[in-house]
């Protein structure tokens, strides 16, 4: 059965896809154009389509830490925009950088536009992040926005260095999976508390629960890096595997000390690309090794870990609930 994101969240659309929508038509064409592709908004012509740009969950998150504190959603809306713009400012770089030929079952910018119309707009996404978020005149919220992408842009590096490098440890992986991921989930929590102002141990608590989301959110993504559904997904077939990505499952498997672990390392470390049996052999590995049940118990206990925030925080009871309901969806998703 697939996972469903909670009502509480897909609510928020309504709030933050006109945002959004206003913010991307400040950009200049052609960047506008690209952008508006990219978000699913249209199609390679520039004409209208439907559907949207992911699941939003960052923009849903910094909402719902407002009304966590007891605010309204919208005082935390300029922070859902900024984050959301973040986010897809990544994903245009991340799909250059990986090579990647489809996001969302659609090719992706740099492959349709180009690489450097790609950098661009990812580097249009990011200034215009931070000047939504200047207006709402919080230096804090805006500090807490920058410090987050310097994290992401250290992850990323460290998951880039990552790819010629056989001696990379857990804790190292799992430090790549704070910054690279779980950072923008932290500041989105945050931001949606700050922008409600809710005290300092409020803000706190609800900028671990997004860390703690945001780690399960990552370890979910590598399972399905090597076990999602291509026809789900929009990724190949093992495909973190087939570019020999070393994810938290690749690792904790790699460092299990255990037969299957090393012969999935003598597997990673050979020059040429994996046949389709090669690829097939190391998933089974990584699972005969421990590291599919270690990484599934590992994204399960940031769950409690978040939820134990929740607790502590004790938000209006349908906010509580919502929240709940977000880290099981990240748990339990296929996508």
């Amino acid at each position: 059965m697939t996972a469903t994101l909670p009502t509480e969240v897909t609510a928020t659309q309504a709030l933050v896809q006109p945002a959004l929508r206003a913010a991307v038509g400040e950009l200049r064409p052609p960047m506008r154009g690209i952008v508006s592709y990219h978000l699913g908004w249209t199609d390679e012509h520039g004409q209208a389509r439907n559907g949207g740009g992911g699941k939003a969950l960052r923009p849903a998150l910094a909402l719902l830490a407002a009304q966590a504190v007891r605010a309204g959603p919208e005082a935390a809306l300029p922070g859902a925009v900024a984050v959301e713009l973040v986010h897809n400012f990544s994903l245009l770089h991340d799909d250059v950088m990986d090579g990647d030929l489809e996001r969302r079952h659609r090719p992706t910018v740099w492959r349709l536009f180009g690489t450097p119309a790609a950098i661009l707009a990812g580097d249009a996404l990011l200034t215009l992040a931070v000047d939504v978020l200047e207006r709402a005149a919080d230096p804090a919220a805006t500090r807490c926005l920058t410090a987050a992408v310097q994290d992401l842009i250290a992850g990323q590096s460290q998951d880039v260095g990552f790819e010629t490098r056989m001696d990379v440890g857990l804790d190292e992986c799992l430090e790549m999976a704070a910054g690279k991921t779980a950072a923008l989930m932290r500041c989105a929590a945050e931001v949606g508390a700050l922008l409600g102002r809710a005290s300092p141990v409020a803000s706190g608590l609800l900028a671990e629960f997004g860390r703690c989301l945001g780690m399960a959110f990552q370890l979910v993504d590598d399972l399905l890096g090597i076990w999602g559904s291509p026809g789900v997904t929009g990724k190949p077939v093992l495909a973190d595997l087939r570019v020999r990505k070393k994810s938290v499952p690749v690792v904790a498997a790699l460092d299990s000390g255990t037969g299957p672990g090393a012969a999935l390392r003598e597997l990673y470390g050979r020059p040429d690309p994996p046949t389709e049996e090669e690829l097939r052999t190391m998933a089974e590995l990584i699972e005969r090794s421990g590291a599919l049940a270690w990484t599934r118990d590992r994204a399960q206990r940031y769950v409690v870990e978040a939820r134990s925030c929740l607790d502590r925080l004790a938000p209006p009871e349908p906010i509580h609930a919502a929240l709940s309901d977000l880290t099981r969806f990240v748990v339990e998703r296929d996508r």
